[in-house]
C-alpha cells in the first residue's frame, strides 16, 4: 500500500528502534517516503531535526498535516489503526492484552538492558552516552540473559513470543537479540527454544527491512 508523498519517515539504518518500525511496515506491505538521518555525523542533533524531535532520536513520522509522531511503537500503532491487517498488535481483547504484555516485558527487561550495555560500554558510544557508566552496563548484562532464559521456557509451549501468531512482541525481541552482537553479549548455550524461534522470525523477508 502506498501513502501520500507528503508523509515522511525519518530513519537510521544502523539503529535498532527504527528497525522495529521498518520490520513492522514490511510485514504490513506499507511503503513510506523515508529520509535517512546519519547519527555518525550527528545529524540527529542538528537544529533541523531537533525541531522535528527535540529528543533527537529516531524514528520520527511527519504526517501530511505536519503532525509528528515519534517512538517506534507509537508509529506502528498509527499504521495498525490505518491498516489493521495483518494484525500485529493482536486480535480480540485476550490476544491484544497478551501482545501488549509481552512487548512491554521485552522492551523493559531485554531491549533496554541490551541497549544499556551497548551505550555504556561500546567505545563508539563515548560521544553519545555522556557519561558512560561501565558498571551500569555490567549490571544490566545478566538481566538481559535472565530474560532470554525465561523466554526460552515460555517458547517451549508456543510458537511465538506472545502466542501462536507473529506480533510486535516478536519484532521487539528479535531486534534486541540481533543487537546483542554489537553489544558484545554472547547468546547463552542451550537455549534451544530461543534459537528455534529466532531462526524462524529471522527467515521472514521483513527481517531484512
Amino acid at each position: 500500500m502506498g501513502w501520500d508523498a507528503k508523509m515522511k519517515l525519518y530513519d537510521t539504518k544502523t539503529a535498532p528502534n527504527p528497525r522495529r518500525t521498518r520490520i513492522f511496515l514490511a510485514e504490513k506491505g506499507i511503503s513510506v517516503p523515508t529520509e535517512q538521518v546519519d547519527m555518525t555525523a550527528f545529524q540527529h542533533r542538528s537544529p533541523e531535526y531537533t525541531a522535528i524531535n527535540p529528543f533527537q532520536r529516531m524514528p520520527a513520522l511527519v504526517l501530511d498535516d505536519g503532525t509528528v509522531i515519534t517512538e517506534s511503537m507509537a508509529i506502528c500503532r498509527y499504521f495498525e489503526a490505518l491498516q489493521p491487517e495483518p494484525a500485529l498488535f493482536g486480535q480480540g481483547a485476550r490476544e491484544i492484552g497478551l501482545v501488549e504484555m509481552w512487548n512491554r516485558r521485552a522492551e523493559i527487561n531485554f531491549f533496554a538492558n541490551v541497549a544499556a550495555v551497548f551505550r555504556h560500554l561500546h567505545p563508539a558510544m563515548k560521544d553519545y552516552e555522556i557519561p558512560q557508566v561501565p558498571a551500569y552496563a555490567e549490571a544490566m548484562r545478566p538481566k538481559a540473559i535472565w530474560f532470554l532464559e525465561l523466554i526460552d521456557k515460555e517458547l517451549g509451549s508456543r510458537e511465538f513470543i506472545a502466542g501462536e501468531r507473529y506480533s510486535v512482541a516478536d519484532i521487539t525481541t528479535m531486534v534486541a537479540v540481533d543487537f546483542m552482537k554489537p553489544s558484545r553479549i554472547a547468546m547463552p548455550e542451550g537455549l534451544t527454544n530461543v534459537k528455534r524461534w529466532h531462526a524462524a522470525v529471522a527467515a521472514r523477508p521483513s527481517s531484512k527491512a
